[in-house]
């Protein structure tokens, strides 16, 4: 095999971590960020919410299993670039079609390797999200610090844009029970495979998309799907929803939507210390009071603050592990959101109940 080439990885703060180079040989910048996710770094990698960030994931060996056509929740990799510990040339997967360094090459992805995942996950965990910069083909470290500090904060920033589709298009069988228009800020293909499974026919609508123009589909119900980036950077698209919201028609969000779904409710949302992105996180139901492991992947939160204030909000989920709120639901309409990922694949599965609390509410609202 051959020798790796030398990478740096610089963060704003001036901190300097020293490796080899994986994916294409070039530069990449965004805000870093960690995973904590033993398995599934296909589906991650492949996921629109990751766009515009700097990956580690803290799992030692990534790459050992390959890559397939099968384990992807979009058309390409969104992430901007890879940091790992331990980087697998070689996979042991029979259905695997091939290797992650081929992976990161074909889609001109950047990362480094053999650096202290722990060291540099403990420094962000104490620092706080930050952006920073891989290299393998410049090597100069006072040049990259200098390039890092151009790199705009995700603080303000709007990507959906950057993911969403541009066109209109349709999933499912046209004569399903349900009709649902989802509304692409940088969906999952996950999503709308478990709307299809249970009976939906799915129209997908791009960000430009006009109230009108969703409601001559004709739906029984509304997606919000994830996405990348700041939701108080999308004005066009609270205003949006809010108009949905009024029809009184389901509405369901997911991770930026329910962010978007807050913020046109007149709630705030805030930048975090550090996100929440693993496959492990606990989130309680305070509707049944019953806990479950979650799939999460957000940098803002929905102040908790500005819930207290809206009697028509109610919180209904909670994360365990530092009481940020993980789902709500309005008190007098059908719409509701949660912060995680019922639909990740492949698993943990605790929340594909709200799926079917989806396809509950269109049934009542339309019986």
């Amino acid at each position: 095999m051959e020798e790796r080439k030398p990478a740096l990885l610089v963060l704003e703060d001036g901190t300097v971590f020293y490796g080899k180079a994986t994916g294409k040989i070039g530069t990449t910048t965004g805000e870093i960020a960690f995973n904590t996710g033993m398995t599934g770094y296909q589906e991650v990698f492949t996921d629109p919410s990751y766009y515009g960030q700097i990956l580690v994931m803290t799992t030692s060996h990534i790459g050992n299993y390959g890559v397939t056509p099968e384990e992807v929740e979009s058309e390409s990799v969104k992430i901007a670039g890879l940091v790992t510990k331990k980087f697998a040339t070689n996979f042991s997967r029979t259905s695997a079609t091939s290797g992650l360094q081929d992976y990161l090459e074909e889609n001109e992805k950047v990362g480094i390797t053999d650096i202290d995942t722990r060291a540099l996950v403990r420094h962000i965990r104490h620092k706080g999200a930050m952006n920073a910069i891989i290299s393998s083909e410049l090597l100069d470290e006072k040049e990259l610090l200098k390039q890092v500090k151009d790199v705009p904060s995700m603080d303000g920033l709007e990507l959906s844009s950057k993911v969403a589709t541009k066109e209109a298009y349709e999933s499912g069988n046209p004569d399903a029970e349900w009709k649902v228009a989802l509304l692409d800020f940088g969906v999952k293909k996950n999503i709308i495979r478990c709307l299809v499974e249970r009976g939906c026919f799915v129209k997908v609508f791009p960000l430009n998309t006009t109230l009108d123009e969703l409601k001559a589909f004709n739906p029984d119900g509304y997606m919000l799907s994830n996405g990348p980036g700041d939701p108080s950077a999308m004005p066009t698209e609270i205003a949006l929803v809010k108009e949905l919201v009024e029809l009184g028609t389901p509405i369901f969000g997911i991770c930026l939507g329910h962010q978007i779904l807050g913020l046109s409710q007149g709630l705030k949302t805030e930048k975090m210390f550090n996100g929440h992105r693993g496959i492990n996180h606990p989130v309680m139901n305070l509707l049944t009071g019953k806990g479950e492991i979650t799939s999460q992947n957000h940098g803002f939160v929905i102040a908790k603050d500005s819930v207290q204030s809206n009697p028509r909000i109610k919180v209904t989920h909670e994360h365990l592990n530092d009481q940020t709120i993980a789902g709500i639901m309005l008190t007098d309409k059908p719409v509701f959101s949660v912060q995680y990922h019922p639909e990740a694949s492949a698993g943990p599965h605790d929340s594909r109940y709200l799926f079917d609390q989806f396809i509950s509410n269109m049934k009542q609202a339309k019986h």
